[in-house]
């Protein structure tokens, strides 16, 4: 099963919601799909249930998410993210903050598995870092940091970076989504947003 990573726009205000409430991340990761954030909801209750009970009152439920303009707006990095973190960090897992932020960072949204791992949330000031540590790398520096053997190395998923480039660009389609999340990024940053960010 391929892993996936998205990356979706959210104003600070839906961020702390998200982080004080967090079966609301699943009106951001799946948005069309009530059955999940219902399922965590229930899941809630149930934890929180032995004072409901005693007081014979249900738990009372939050308003939905509310998104203004421009939220929600939402990109995946294919099966290209954790060789763009290799890219920005020289690591698998680990690297240094702002340039970590794939796999690091922000806060999560309670302890919600959305596929693999909790959403990891960036506030708006956060993203503007990360937005500018990134314009601060050229393609070009990017590229002479493609390193195949170590890559493979290092299990670099989906392990694919030794393939003849004649048969397979994997360079090439590691900076295609490069710029997918460099746009992401600005789009972000002009409009005042932070980021969601999971893995499927």
């Amino acid at each position: 099963m391929s892993m996936i990573m998205g990356l979706v726009t959210l104003s600070d205000s839906n961020i702390q919601r998200i982080i004080d409430d967090p079966p609301l991340v699943w009106q951001v990761v799946a948005p069309n799909d009530p059955e999940p954030y219902e399922q965590a909801r229930i899941s809630k209750a149930d934890s929180a249930g032995l004072v409901a009970r005693l007081f014979r009152r249900p738990p009372e439920r939050p308003p939905d998410l509310q998104m203004g303009d421009y939220e929600g707006a939402d990109v995946d990095l294919d099966k290209a993210w954790h060789g763009i973190h290799y890219l920005l960090t020289g690591t698998a897992w680990a690297g240094s903050p702002p340039l970590n932020f794939l796999l690091d960072g922000g806060r999560t949204a309670g302890e919600i598995e959305v596929g693999y791992g909790p959403v990891r949330l960036h506030f708006s000031s956060e993203t503007k870092q990360i937005q500018q540590a990134l314009s601060a790398l050229t393609d070009d520096e990017l590229r002479s940091r493609f390193q195949p053997n170590e890559m493979m190395k290092l299990e670099i998923y989906p392990e694919i970076w030794d393939r003849s480039p004649v048969d397979d660009d994997t360079l090439g389609y590691l900076m295609e989504y490069v710029n997918v999340l460099r746009q992401h990024l600005e789009t972000a940053v002009e409009r005042g947003l932070g980021l969601a960010i999971y893995l499927t």
